[in-house]
């Protein structure tokens, strides 16, 4: 394993209290119980600043909700697990565009100066608190590189200028970009910025999005490992090695790479998901890269997942996936 990547290997869940305006709920401390007694370290909470911003206002902050976060945070401190607070849906721009912003974050600056108002607000908020218990991820996703809707110079702009804006508050805040085109592409322009990455495992599409209604899941066919495709292009253990591959040689040149989401939806065969993710586990574990499984509760976890095919445990009163489970925990 290599041991050169200068993040932890943390190693855990995406919990979605606050991910969108529409289904947002109060943080469960059995949640960050079981996830550290199950011996994980790390939660992501991907965000949407609409939960905490008046509906015309995208800067008028809502001090209830953010205490909320608070609580997420706190709790997570209290079992110690780090913290990776995320902009899923920032000012100006969100991966799910069913629901669009009032203005480009990738065009407007009045958008860029309200995403750098929430981040200059966490900075402040948790100021004090060490960055090995909390980290910054700033934006979930951004697409693909073009002229039509985000070019590298403007996509480097906007995390530059967030990055500035953090480290004039709180100078050491560990900070973490996604890649660009949905976190598959690391990013070169950002090296000399002293951030970490985040990559995804989700490639094939074919398999992880399978049936996915908001991913065009109904055109794939049902997935095998090998030979799940995304474009028409059969997948197998070696594309995922060199797709591993840019990512660790980010690594080589001295940058943190972490693994911020991924899995499979319900509908995927549950065997051929769990060949599929152990092979992607493997590979993201000889490079030394962390992982956080999308998600903890619900149809992407090991909680309640509704899967048709898995024989659950109870857990509490909750359907657990007692296979992914133990998967997850030997890496």
């Amino acid at each position: 394993m290599s041991s050169k990547n200068p993040l932890p290997r943390w190693r855990g869940f995406n919990l979605l209290y606050f991910f969108s305006a529409g289904r947002t709920e109060d943080p469960r401390e059995d949640d960050f119980r079981w996830i550290a007694d199950w011996g994980f370290d790390f939660v992501r909470l991907p965000m949407s600043y609409r939960l905490w911003t008046e509906e015309n206002d995208p800067c008028a902050m809502k001090e209830d909700v953010l205490e909320k976060v608070d609580l997420a945070v706190e709790l997570g401190r209290k079992h110690g697990i780090h913290m990776n607070v995320n902009l899923h849906r920032g000012p100006g721009y969100c991966v799910n565009w069913r629901e669009p912003e009032p203005f480009d974050l990738w065009k407007d600056d009045d958008a860029l100066d309200a995403f750098c108002a929430h981040w200059e607000m966490f900075a402040t908020r948790y100021k004090g608190i060490s960055f090995e218990e909390v980290s910054f991820n700033l934006l979930n996703e951004p697409p693909a590189v073009s002229d039509e809707k985000m070019t590298a110079e403007r996509h480097a702009h906007v995390m530059r200028t967030a990055t500035e804006k953090i480290r004039a508050i709180d100078p050491d805040r560990l900070i973490i970009a996604d890649g660009t085109a949905w976190a598959t592409v690391p990013v070169p322009e950002l090296t000399d910025l002293g951030i970490a990455q985040s990559c995804r495992a989700y490639k094939p599409a074919g398999l992880s999005h399978y049936l996915a209604p908001w991913a065009g899941g109904e055109e794939y066919p049902v997935p095998t490992w090998p030979g799940s495709p995304e474009h028409g292009v059969s997948w197998d253990r070696a594309k995922l090695e060199e797709m591993y591959g840019r990512w660790a040689a980010l690594i080589e040149q001295g940058i943190g790479v972490h693994c911020g989401e991924g899995g499979s939806w319900c509908k995927t065969p549950h065997e051929v998901f769990l060949a599929w993710f152990r092979d992607c586990l493997e590979i993201l574990t000889s490079h030394g890269i962390g992982y956080a499984l999308w998600n903890f509760r619900g149809s992407f976890g090991i909680l309640d997942t509704e899967r048709e095919d898995v024989d659950y445990a109870d857990w509490h009163g909750h359907k657990l996936d007692r296979k992914l489970l133990d998967l997850l925990k030997e890496f």
